[in-house]
C-alpha cells in the first residue's frame, strides 16, 4: 500500500522504521516543522523528521494542519493509509483522503487513557497493565473503532521512561501486523465503551507537585509516573527538589515531607508509610542518589 506516515517525537521513529522496511512503500513522511530547542539554538527538526530524511523518504513539514496548501499536498499523494503515532488531531477533511483510511498507535488500552499522556496517566495512577491500542481515527480524540490491542505488565517500581521504552518498541510491531492486515482485508473492529473511558491530558509544571500528606503508594506512583519528564517535584529550603526514582518505604512513622536515612537509603514521610528517594537533584545541583544528597545535605530537613 501507499502509505503517508505522521508522527514527531521519538516514540514513533520504531513503528517509521518498520514500515519503512515492510512490502509498503511511504509516499511521505509528515512533521512538525522545525523549532527551537534552546534560547540560543538554531532550529532542529523533529526525531520522526531526522530519521525519515536520514531514510531518504520525502518529508512535509507543516503548521497549520487546515491549510489548504497540505490538503493538496496529501491528496495528490493518493495514499492508500494513513498511519499516525504521536501526532496531532488531524481536521475530517484530511480523514477522507486515504482510500482506506486513517489508522493512529495509541499507548494505551482504549478506552482508558484517552488524551496526550497515556503512559504518564497509567503509571501514576498505579495500574499493573496497559498497552497499546491501534484504531480507525474519526472526528473525535481517540474514539474511533479498535483494530487491535496489545497489553504489557507494570512493574511496580517502573517509571513512565520505562513503560515508553517498551511500548514504543512494542507498539511498532503491532501496528506493522495491522497494516498488513488491512492490505489484505483480514481484520475486525469493535467499538469502543465511552463509558469507560478516562482523561490522560496534557500535564503541567503545577500537576507535578508532590503532596506527601497522601499514603506512600500515591506519592511512589506519582514520582515514578513523573519521570523522566515532567518530573515530580517539592520544595527544600526554599529550592525546587526533584524526584526521579523512588519505592515503597519501611511502614514506620514520619511526619509528611520530612526526610530521615534509614540503612543508608533516603525516607520521606508521607500521610500513611514512607517512600524510598532513590534518585533525587536540589535545584543548581547534579542529579544524584539520595543516600549521596543527604550526606552533603544540612538544612530543614523537609519537603513542602
Amino acid at each position: 500500500m501507499r502509505i503517508v506516515f505522521m508522527g514527531s517525537p521519538d516514540f514513533a521513529i520504531p513503528s517509521l522504521e518498520r514500515l519503512h522496511q515492510s512490502a509498503h512503500e511511504i509516499v511521505s513522511v509528515v512533521s512538525n516543522v522545525d523549532k527551537r530547542r534552546g534560547r540560543r539554538a538554531k532550529p532542529s527538526p523533529t526525531p520522526v523528521k531526522a530519521r525519515a530524511l536520514e531514510l531518504d523518504l520525502p518529508v512535509i513539514e507543516v503548521e497549520d494542519l487546515d491549510n489548504p496548501d497540505f490538503y493538496r499536498d496529501l491528496k495528490v499523494l493518493d495514499a492508500d493509509l494513513f498511519v499516525v503515532v504521536a501526532f496531532r488531531i488531524l481536521p475530517p477533511e484530511l480523514l477522507e483522503l486515504p482510500g482506506r483510511g486513517a489508522i493512529n498507535l495509541h499507548a494505551s488500552l482504549l478506552p482508558k487513557y484517552r488524551g496526550a499522556a497515556p503512559i504518564h496517566w497509567a503509571v501514576m495512577k498505579g495500574e499493573k497493565q496497559t498497552g497499546c491500542t491501534v484504531f480507525f481515527l474519526d472526528e473525535q480524540v481517540d474514539t474511533g473503532q479498535i483494530i487491535a490491542q496489545r497489553a504489557t505488565n507494570i512493574g511496580i517500581n517502573e517509571t513512565t521512561g520505562d513503560v515508553y521504552n517498551r511500548l514504543k518498541e512494542m507498539g511498532s510491531v503491532l501496528l506493522t501486523e495491522v497494516v498488513d492486515d488491512i492490505e489484505r482485508g483480514d481484520y475486525e473492529t469493535h467499538r469502543q465503551d465511552h463509558e469507560e473511558a478516562t482523561p490522560a491530558p496534557k500535564l503541567f509544571t503545577g500537576d507535578c507537585k508532590v503532596d506527601f500528606d497522601r499514603p506512600a503508594r500515591q506519592v511512589h506512583d506519582n514520582i515514578r509516573g513523573l519521570s523522566p519528564f515532567p518530573t515530580a517535584w517539592a520544595r527544600l529550603d526554599g529550592l525546587k527538589f526533584n524526584m526521579y526514582r523512588s519505592a515503597l518505604g519501611p511502614d514506620q512513622h514520619l511526619a509528611p515531607g520530612i526526610l530521615a536515612m534509614n540503612d543508608d537509603e533516603l525516607l520521606a514521610g508521607c500521610q500513611k508509610g514512607t517512600v524510598i528517594l532513590k534518585q533525587v537533584q536540589l535545584e543548581g545541583k547534579q542529579r544524584m542518589s539520595g543516600k549521596d544528597f543527604m550526606n552533603g545535605y544540612s538544612g530543614s530537613g523537609r519537603l513542602k
